[in-house]
């Protein structure tokens, strides 16, 4: 299993499914995915290979912490980002693994900003803000 981005020149190789998937509807992933929400699938970070040069972007968060985006400089698309609050956990970009059997998101977060249109059903914890842990 492996996420890429577009152009294929930045990869991570991934162990197999996770079930750490999160989708985060706040205005920072909306923005950052060009998509009205996000969806990162977590791993622990010493359970990935990283291949090629990735761009880094770093943000403030609401809670204190530091949120990093890795994205490809070439085709700009975002591969995967560290949350300061999980230092050991990289999510990965869901779009990015492209895989239409991938995981549902176990949890759903910043619901407050999310948009009327989006549903997302299932065993889903649904959190207005931040997920708790």
């Amino acid at each position: 299993m492996k996420a890429q981005c577009q152009c294929g020149q930045l990869v991570v190789d991934l162990p197999g499914p996770t079930p750490a998937v999160v989708a985060c509807h706040c205005h920072y992933c909306q923005r950052r995915s060009g998509s009205p929400f996000a969806v990162l699938a977590y791993y622990p970070a010493d359970n990935l290979a990283i291949r090629g040069e990735a761009k880094r972007f770093e943000r403030p968060t609401d809670s204190g912490g530091i949120f990093e985006s890795f994205f490809c400089g070439a085709c700009g698309s975002t591969v995967y980002a560290k949350p300061s609050k999980h230092p050991n956990m990289i999510g990965v970009a869901v779009g990015a693994i492209a895989d239409a059997k991938s995981q549902p998101p176990i949890r759903s977060v910043w619901e407050v900003s999310k948009h009327d249109w989006i549903s997302i059903s299932g065993d889903v914890q649904h959190f207005p803000q931040g997920g708790g842990n």
